[in-house]
């Protein structure tokens, strides 16, 4: 797990990298109710928990450098003997600063009088505008009560700042600590997708799937998913982000599974295309190899220097030059590629960066340039295949055919390292698997 130490020194560097004479603020994510009384299971806010690994809702950090009273902020609830009995352990006051390393603790009802008192002075205020509207009314509304204090010598600030650019670039590199959680949450990922393809058989529901996947990670301790699951079977998985998986599973189709386990916060995301009974088809076979090649030659790709874009690129030169030789495209590749052909086949980017967010934070472009690609970096490799069951362009064999393979790869200083190797991707070692299971 990450240290305290380490989330006081993600503290420190932030404070270090904002303009003189600024404070910074974030919200905690809120609870939310699922209907009623009942509340879905609280999930921090990412930026949150990256620099206080306090995840509790009703919170407010406040970062201040130089302040003679102590840098970090924590306003927070007290602690309340009967809500613990009911609910559970929280930290309270002592404990924001005892196991969280807060300089100051102040309960979190104290915080719109308070913020007038932190903000006066101060030049600039970094915070993420626009994101939660009850702090948006909170910092306008004190900068409204030091405006009409200025007659006493009060200070408002006068720029306001985004903190996301400082803060998500500090989260794109991650730490040996976050990639050992995300080696976590890949390594049971994987338990999990093995235990649906040994079990998958024709006239099972995707559905039951799905469960098979909640309960291997929940067994090894992970009970969030980092996504609601995609299980989708057939012409289902020609829809991306089809999540019904509410339909019977054919003999003859393939299945495709898009899930990934949260660990520490931290995100895995593996999707894997396999038959249903055990083996390819020959047509699903040739597109699958094809999807494969174009994932292989865009993880070829992945090394320190290489600009993001470069996967993508290599990846798409595959999937055309393949889709022109099985017949699905006609023309020229350059061309092709040139007036994006593909699209209709292949609509999506390669990949995405991952981390504490599976679609992970960061900048992709540079003042306008694709940035290159640093150690630390994490970031999926998921080029696919869809051929709409609709497509009267093709010739029937295709049609329906939906394919995706990803893996989650770490930029390395040397290259790259694909943390989701172990489980089987190959069309041999899939179909040697699922014979040895059954």
């Amino acid at each position: 797990m990450i240290t305290p130490g380490e989330f006081k020194q993600r503290r420190k560097h932030l404070m270090r990298n904002m303009k003189k004479n600024s404070i910074a603020l974030l919200a905690s994510a809120p609870a939310v109710t699922r209907n009623r009384d009942v509340e879905y299971p609280y999930r921090q806010d990412s930026d949150f928990h990256y620099l206080t690994g306090f995840d509790e809702p009703e919170s407010v950090a406040v970062f201040a450098p130089g302040r003679k009273k102590g840098e970090f902020i924590l306003f927070c609830r007290k602690f309340d003997e009967t809500k613990a009995i009911w609910t559970g352990k929280h930290a309270g006051l002592e404990g924001a600063k005892d196991q969280f390393g807060a300089d100051e603790a102040i309960p979190i009802e104290e915080f719109a009088q308070t913020l007038p008192t932190l903000l006066d002075g101060k030049s600039l205020v970094n915070y993420p505008i626009g994101m939660n509207a009850e702090l948006d009314q909170q910092v306008m509304a004190a900068v409204n009560t030091l405006r009409g204090k200025a007659r006493t010598g009060a200070k408002p600030p006068e720029e306001f700042v985004a903190l996301d650019r400082m803060l998500h670039e500090m989260r794109l590199r991650k730490s040996a600590d976050e990639i050992n959680l995300m080696r976590k949450a890949v390594e049971v990922s994987i338990h999990a997708h093995k235990r649906a393809m040994a079990i998958c058989r024709p006239g099972m529901y995707e559905y039951q799937l799905e469960a098979e996947i909640a309960h291997e990670c929940m067994r090894h301790g992970l009970r969030h998913a980092a996504y609601p699951a995609i299980v989708a079977g057939g012409h289902n998985a020609c829809v991306l982000h089809y999540t019904e998986n509410a339909d019977q599973l054919r003999d003859g189709d393939l299945l495709l599974i898009d899930a990934g386990a949260e660990y520490g916060n931290y995100a895995a995301d593996i999707t894997r295309t396999f038959p249903v009974n055990g083996r390819y088809s020959e047509p699903q076979r040739l597109l699958y190899e094809l999807v494969l090649e174009a994932q292989l030659a865009a993880i070829s790709k992945i090394k320190p220097g290489n600009h993001w874009i470069e996967p993508h690129e290599a990846a798409v030169k595959v999937l055309v030059r393949g889709l022109v030789n099985l017949g699905l495209l006609q023309g020229r590749v350059s061309k092709l590629i040139k007036d994006e052909a593909y699209k209709p086949f292949f609509m999506h980017r390669t990949g995405h960066w991952l981390g504490m967010d599976v679609h992970d934070v960061g900048d992709y472009k540079i003042d306008d340039k694709w940035r290159s690609l640093e150690p630390g970096m994490v970031l999926t490799v998921e080029p696919g295949l869809y051929v709409s069951p609709t497509c009267k362009e093709v010739d029937p064999k295709w049609r329906g055919i939906g394919i995706r393979i990803e893996d989650d790869v770490l930029v390395t200083e040397q290259g790259c390292e694909v943390l989701s190797s172990a489980m089987p991707k190959s069309v041999a070692d899939i179909e040697a698997f699922m014979e040895a299971t059954r």
